[in-house]
């Protein structure tokens, strides 16, 4: 995701140095761990009510068909219930057929759905056929870039972006901090963001400042900037006290980068009172990995697999998947990483299947896919760190060597864990 500079990093993450820094403060957040309080799922449950009401009326009418699809989709952001999701995919293929008008607008809400689902290329036929529609080709060409970045379609990507731009836009500064951070610019990923905020700020949007603010403490915290990443989701849960991706992203901080399981776990607990997500147990798992509790950590990841075989999610958790049947059942790792490559060839998948060819004991392959697929086209930790394993297997010191003074910068983001297999190097 960047290339790392490393300052104070081994103070702060070697055990034997200095005590981690404290930022976080539970009082600073206790007021939106309440579990009986969740204002959005109440608000959608009332607009739900009153569309449902008309649409049973007349099932062929489009805007309440259109209403309630929105709804479901909500729903599915508020709950995490996956069968949610898939109702609003339903209601928007029939809104799309019955409509007369603004077809492109109906496809471009389907391929938002379809991506939600990481269902990728299907998405990406969707918008090409929106696309060919006189209207509204800023919208299609922003989607476009998005789902050409999740299929390794950087080519097209760029050109994208080139349509689209406009330094004042917010959708154009987004995305521009999202190519700077694939091209392992994270300090210009962090100006174009701030630069959104900005823009959000003086418009006053609460749509834009939740997004930014958000997504601009995942930056932060990519960068080591904890303190402003911690005070960027204190604003986001100020706007949305019931925002469960914050809260859980305040649980990595706690588990982290201050070695507080307990106190993770208590936050991550309130989280799941409401929302339903397979990969809150990957977490658990990984925490009670970390505490030297081997059983626990096989009962979460056991109930992460058992979650995600609802087949409703399809292939949402395949990269999850691969990461941890890598170094339990590394035969089946390999089959869904040729499965997951067929979906989107990017370096991150090609990373996913060297790395299930090196544990399945093929390391010669898996330097071959690393050298051709991976090296130098992302710099994303998780995927230089595998690579760094595949060199050390295949006796390329020098590389893992270098590798590892860059990884030294990313135990935040990698974790507490990876980050004792990164020391062992």
């Amino acid at each position: 995701m960047k290339k790392i500079i490393t300052v104070l990093i081994i103070t702060v993450f070697f055990g034997c140095q200095e005590k981690p820094k404290k930022i976080t403060d539970s009082k600073d957040y206790d007021p939106y761990l309440i579990t009986n309080n969740n204002p959005s799922k109440e608000k959608l449950q009332k607009e739900f009510e009153f569309w449902q009401k008309k649409f049973n009326n007349d099932s062929t009418h489009l805007m309440e068909m259109s209403r309630l699809s929105g709804i479901h989709a909500g729903m599915f952001g508020i709950t995490g219930d996956i069968s949610e999701l898939k109702t609003s995919e339903k209601l928007m293929k029939k809104s799309h057929d019955v409509s007369a008008r603004n077809k492109d607008s109906y496809l471009r809400s389907l391929a938002h759905n379809y991506v939600s689902q990481h269902r990728f290329k299907e998405a990406q036929v969707l918008l090409d056929s929106a696309y060919t529609y006189p209207d509204n080709h800023k919208e299609t060409e922003m989607m476009l870039f998005d789902v050409a970045m999740e299929l390794g379609e950087y080519d097209r990507a760029d050109t994208l972006l080139g349509n689209i731009k406009d330094p004042k836009d917010f959708n154009y500064l987004i995305r521009l901090a999202k190519w700077s951070d694939h091209n392992g610019n994270l300090d210009a990923a962090i100006k174009y963001m701030e630069q959104a905020k900005q823009i959000a700020e003086e418009r006053d949007n609460k749509g834009l400042k939740l997004w930014v603010y958000s997504n601009i403490g995942d930056f932060y915290g990519h960068a080591g900037r904890i303190q402003d990443s911690y005070d960027s989701y204190l604003k986001t849960l100020a706007i949305e006290p019931d925002n469960h991706y914050v809260k859980k992203q305040l649980a990595w901080m706690v588990y982290s980068s201050e070695k507080n399981t307990k106190e993770a776990n208590r936050i991550l607990d309130s989280v799941m009172v409401n929302h339903k997500a397979p990969d809150y147990y990957l977490l658990k798992g990984q925490m009670a990995e970390f505490d030297g509790n081997a059983s626990e950590a096989d009962k979460e990841y056991s109930k992460f697999i058992k979650a995600t075989e609802n087949p409703d999610y399809g292939g949402m958790y395949n990269t999850y998947l691969i990461d941890l049947y890598a170094n339990r059942e590394p035969q089946k790792a390999l089959k869904l990483a040729q499965k997951e490559i067929t979906n989107r060839a990017t370096p991150e998948t090609y990373q996913l299947l060297a790395y299930s060819q090196f544990k399945t004991g093929d390391k010669e392959t898996a330097l071959k896919t690393i050298e051709e697929h991976v090296e130098g086209k992302t710099s994303e930790p998780k995927a230089l760190f595998h690579a760094a394993l595949i060199y050390k297997a295949n006796g390329m010191d020098d590389k893992v060597k270098s590798l590892k003074e860059e990884l030294m910068g990313a135990f935040y983001e990698l974790g507490p864990v990876k980050a004792k297999e990164i020391e062992n190097l």
